[in-house]
C-alpha cells in the first residue's frame, strides 16, 4: 500500500512539473510534445538526479530523499517560499512511519468566543478543514446566516461552492478566493492526508463540481493568507475589504479570519451601513 504522504507529494511533483513549459527554464521546445509541461527526464536533469529516481518519486514509491535532493528539486521547479514548505513537509512525512494523529473535535476556546463578540468587523473562525466553528454579528450581515445549515455543510468550500445561500453575494474575484481556500485545504492535507473530513470534503467537491476539480489539480498550497475582496451586497452595494487569517492555538488549530475597511474609505462607510442595517435583526450565535 502506497504511503498516504508520499502519494500526496507524488501528486504535487506531477502538477508542479505541468506547470513548467521548457522555456520557463531555458530549455528548447523540440518538436512535438505529449505533455503539457517539462517531461520527467527533463525535470531529473535540471535538478541534477537519475530519471529513473526522479519517476520513482512521481510514482509514490519508497524513496527516501535527502533535504539536497529536495532542494534540487524545488529549484529546477521554481517553487516559492509556501511550495518549497510543502514540498519539504510531504516528503520528510513520507520517511516515517503512517502517524497516528490527534483527530480530536476542534473546539474555539470562550476568551476567542468574546473577541468575536466585541470585534467591530467582520470575523469568522474556521477549523483546520475550513469548517465555520464561530463568526459574529458583523461576518454574519456580509456573508449570510449560517445558522440553519446542518453543521457538516458549514465549511467554507463546500458553501463557496454551493450558490443556494450566496447566489447574489457574487464577487468578480470568485476564483481567486476558490483558490486561497482549496490552498489552505491543501495545506491541512499535508499534515494529515487521511483525515476522514478532508477526505468527504474534497471527496463530494470532486464528485459534484468541475471547477473544483480543476483548481484541486493545481496542487497549489497557501500557508498563511490574505487578500481582498469584493462582496456584492443587495443591502449595501459592492464592498471591497482586506482579509487576513491569524493563527489560534493547537498545532494545527484554528485560524481567525478577519475582513477590514480602509479606515474612512467609501467601503467602511458601506460596511458601517450594512452593520446598522443588520443591528436590529436578532443576532444568532455561531458554534
Amino acid at each position: 500500500m502506497t504511503h498516504p504522504y508520499a502519494r500526496e507529494l507524488a501528486d504535487f511533483l506531477r502538477a508542479r512539473r505541468g506547470r513548467l513549459r521548457p522555456q520557463d527554464v531555458g530549455l528548447e521546445p523540440g518538436g512535438r510534445r505529449k505533455v503539457t509541461g517539462l517531461r520527467r527526464e527533463e525535470l531529473a536533469l535540471l535538478a541534477g538526479l537519475s530519471t529513473d529516481y526522479y519517476q520513482r518519486m512521481e510514482q509514490g514509491r519508497e524513496v527516501r530523499p535527502s533535504d539536497d535532493v529536495l532542494d534540487a528539486i524545488a529549484g529546477a521547479l521554481s517553487l516559492d517560499d509556501d511550495e518549497r514548505r510543502h514540498l519539504f513537509t510531504l516528503a520528510h512525512a513520507a520517511r516515517r512511519p503512517v502517524p497516528r494523529p490527534d483527530r480530536a473535535p476542534e473546539r474555539v476556546p470562550d476568551s476567542t468566543r468574546r473577541l468575536l463578540r466585541v470585534m467591530d468587523t467582520p470575523a469568522v473562525v474556521l477549523g483546520r478543514h475550513l469548517d465555520l466553528l464561530d463568526w459574529n454579528s458583523l461576518a454574519e450581515a456580509l456573508l449570510g446566516d449560517p445558522a440553519g445549515l446542518p453543521a457538516e455543510r458549514l465549511n467554507m468550500l463546500l458553501l463557496m461552492f454551493d450558490d443556494t445561500m450566496t447566489g447574489e453575494r457574487t464577487c468578480p474575484d470568485w476564483e481567486q478566493q476558490a483558490l486561497d481556500y482549496i490552498g489552505m485545504m491543501r495545506a491541512a492535507v499535508a499534515t494529515d492526508p487521511t483525515h476522514p473530513r478532508a477526505t468527504a470534503i474534497v471527496g463530494e467537491l470532486s464528485i459534484r463540481s468541475a471547477e473544483f476539480r480543476r483548481l484541486w489539480a493545481r496542487h497549489d498550497v497557501r500557508a498563511q493568507v490574505s487578500g481582498r475582496k469584493t462582496f456584492r451586497v443587495p443591502e449595501a452595494g459592492d464592498i471591497v475589504l482586506d482579509w487576513d487569517t491569524y493563527p489560534l492555538p493547537g498545532s494545527p488549530g484554528p485560524v481567525m479570519l478577519v475582513w477590514t475597511a480602509e479606515p474612512g474609505s467609501p467601503d467602511a462607510d458601506r460596511l458601517a451601513l450594512l452593520a446598522s442595517l443588520h443591528a436590529s435583526r436578532p443576532a444568532v450565535a455561531g458554534g
